[in-house]
């Protein structure tokens, strides 16, 4: 069983080398798209990839769509380019960090512009109204 140490390492290589294979391929549907974390398993032989990219929810069904045709071309590239005893199986993952990320700074920016205007309170019940009861 390979090292912690072992298992960061092959992770960070099969980002760079994913990220540069997606850089590669002649699809322009994988235009803009980003590898943003790969987790490997202690064994070496799962890797689950994140990726990202701009755009609306059509464009990432669109994504994930290409890179799930794309796994065993991807599968065995990998398996060229790294020096493993066996290439791992590969599993693509939207990853919503980005999108959250920017969520947040909008949030953040209209809290430090004062925010947007509060909404109207609502005034107490008044407690002599009687049509809400049975």
């Amino acid at each position: 069983m390979p090292t912690p140490l072992r298992q960061k390492r092959v992770a960070d290589r099969l980002l760079q080398e994913v990220s540069q294979l997606l850089q590669e391929m002649k699809d322009p549907r994988l235009d803009l798209v980003t590898v943003t974390q790969v987790n490997i398993d202690r064994e070496l032989e799962y890797a689950n990839i994140f990726v990202s990219t701009v755009g609306d929810e059509a464009r990432r069904v669109e994504v994930m769509q290409v890179l799930g045709h794309a796994t065993g071309f991807v599968r065995r590239e990998v398996g060229k380019r790294v020096q493993l005893r066996r290439a791992p199986a590969i599993i693509f993952h939207w990853d919503p960090s980005p999108e959250k990320a920017e969520h947040i700074a909008h949030l953040l920016d209209e809290i430090k512009a004062g925010g947007p205007a509060p909404a109207a309170p609502t005034p107490p019940p008044d407690p002599h109204d009687d049509h809400d009861a049975l």
